[in-house]
């Protein structure tokens, strides 16, 4: 009787290493797979179906609570980034050139291209999906993402 409270109790410490500390399929839920099994095992060999049968029924449950503990959100807040990151890979076109600015198409664009505007370089989507070629002057009509939003001036 010891040894498989001992065993369950194993496998519930397995399992909860498994849910909050090691995610995933590893050591922890083999080992409490394997405490499981033996003490579902001890429970029908050394005192018979009845205890089996309740040995089944409470390894059952406890994986049940222990999984419906580890889940609830309260338990994994600990463990998550709170951090926020306020960056940006690319500078946002938005905040160096305003609507109204005009600038020089380099490339046709169609719907896509480049332009040159105060001196650089940006993407620039066609605001009325008509084709502006190479070298035309341009003017910003808005901004969508990274890309600046032009017309033909």
């Amino acid at each position: 009787m010891i040894y498989i409270t001992l065993l369950l109790v194993l496998a519930v410490l397995f399992l909860i290493a498994e849910l909050v500390l090691l995610p995933g399929v590893s050591i922890g839920a083999i080992l409490s797979i394997v405490c499981y099994g033996l003490a579902i095992y001890l429970g029908f060999t050394q005192l018979g179906t009845q205890s089996g049968v309740i040995t089944i029924i409470v390894a059952l449950l406890s994986v049940l609570l222990t999984c419906i503990i580890c889940m609830r959100a309260k338990t994994w807040r600990k463990l998550e980034l709170k951090q926020e990151i306020l960056s940006t890979s690319l500078q946002s076109p938005c905040d160096e050139i305003n609507i109204g600015d005009c600038g020089t198409a380099i490339s046709r664009i169609s719907p896509m291209g480049k332009v040159e505007i105060n001196g650089k370089i940006y993407e620039a989507k066609s605001a009325d999906q008509n084709y502006i070629d190479q070298k035309a002057r341009i003017e910003v009509t808005g901004f969508e993402n990274f890309n600046v939003i032009v017309k033909k001036a």
